[in-house]
């Protein structure tokens, strides 16, 4: 007996000694495997596409925004932060600050564009019978409507101070309100629309303009065009150790040979008052000379006007540089955060030197006083450069993360 058991105990050791490094090598495995998912993960390998919501019925969609764009929803009154995915149904409230815009896909295909500073409300949007019926009201501000092929039993209808106007099918039309007067303002540049005030109405065509001022239509004009920007040139860069001294040159409005212009020239491509640095009004000549402009980077806009009160939309502002050839150092940056909103749409946010420059992608933000930023950027990409620079000509480019929020390079 005893021998039997000391040969089944050794058969059994045998056993249990094997099934043992069959274990080991299967938790190395996992290990290796677990290992490399997780190198995988931290270096943006691995990405999971973010899931989104089915919109609802007859429910208008974003298709872009930038800077702060904000919802207010009629049913909860709950104020929220626009992601890609954000939808906007009859009765909302979109609102842009000073450095927010929006573009909106209506139900009939049309294109609602919010400009800085405004807010619209979305009255209607149903569709019934084939037909569908869209209905904005502006509150504050500007919007540009874009609409396409629309059928005989659609309805695109904008509400401006006291008036109602159809939009056409084939329309590019933008609708302001004028700060100083509180005056609707309506500018037809393709198509037209049917305006309508107080039971009276009046066809607004290509090239026209239409004022709307205490519920009376004013006289239509030849629409005033926003003046051309030539000098300087988008883009350009400029060296100097002090200032510089810069012509502005712009085109005249045609047919409005006696039209006065305003300048103006600032840090932000918003003109945010905190980073306007010259506001030149009422100026006869398409040309200005300014004196001793400091390195950094700036923007620059006009508009035109004439005596009947007309006042052209602003021109898209230009930008130039100039740098301080002396400049080298880098410039630190602390406090990464990268918050993912949805459809490969990210904000980062960071802390640097107060007034620098921000760059991502092509889009720019400036530092606050404190030295924090944060800007909005839309990649299918892992990971980003981030180009931040003062106006001394010191320069860094990190790479970010776009996952972990972390500097790789």
């Amino acid at each position: 007996m005893d021998n039997n058991f000391r040969r089944y105990y050794v058969e059994w050791w045998s056993i249990r000694k094997s099934t043992v490094y069959a274990i080991v090598a299967i938790i190395v495995t996992l290990l290796i495997l677990i290992g490399g998912i997780w190198w995988l993960w931290q270096n943006d390998w691995v990405i999971t596409p973010p899931t989104e919501e089915a919109a609802p019925k007859d429910s208008a969609t974003i298709i872009s925004f930038e800077g702060s764009v904000r919802i207010i929803r009629v049913a909860t009154r709950v104020t929220e932060r626009v992601t890609k995915s954000t939808f906007v149904q009859a009765g909302d409230t979109v609102q842009t600050q000073a450095d927010g815009r929006a573009q909106i896909r209506m139900i009939d295909g049309s294109i609602l564009s919010v400009r800085p500073n405004s807010t619209v409300v979305i009255s209607d949007s149903t569709s019934i019978l084939g037909g569908t019926s869209v209905r904005v009201k502006l509150d504050d501000g500007q919007i540009r409507v874009t609409t396409e092929n629309q059928p005989e039993s659609s309805n695109n209808i904008v509400e401006l101070k006291e008036s109602q106007n159809k939009m056409g099918s084939q329309t590019e039309a933008s609708f302001n309100i004028d700060p100083a007067t509180d005056r609707g303002e309506i500018r037809i540049n393709r198509g037209g629309l049917e305006s309508e005030v107080g039971g009276k109405k009046v066809q607004v065509n290509e090239n026209e303009y239409l004022s709307i001022d205490k519920n009376k239509i004013g006289s239509k004009e030849k629409l005033l065009g926003a003046p051309v920007l030539k000098e300087p040139s988008p883009s350009q860069q400029m060296y100097s150790n002090t200032g510089v001294n810069v012509t502005f040159v712009w085109t005249e409005p045609d047919n409005y040979p006696e039209a006065s212009y305003d300048l103006q020239i600032a840090q932000s491509p918003f003109f945010v008052s905190g980073k306007l640095k010259v506001e030149r009004p009422s100026l006869k000549s398409t040309r200005l000379a300014i004196g001793n402009l400091q390195p950094g980077t700036y923007f620059w806009r006009a508009r035109a006007s004439i005596s009947s009160g007309q006042v052209s939309e602003w021109s898209e502002p230009s930008k130039f540089t100039i740098i301080n050839q002396r400049g080298s150092s880098g410039i630190a940056v602390s406090d990464w955060k990268v918050e993912s909103v949805g459809g490969g749409v990210y904000i980062v946010k960071g802390t640097t030197k107060p007034g620098a420059t921000v760059t991502i992608l092509g889009r720019e933000t400036f530092a606050k006083s404190d030295g924090t930023f944060q800007l909005q950027v839309s990649t299918s990409a892992s990971s980003v450069s981030v180009n931040i620079a003062d106006e001394k000509g010191n320069r860094s480019v990190p790479t970010i993360s776009l996952k972990t929020g972390k500097v790789i390079k």
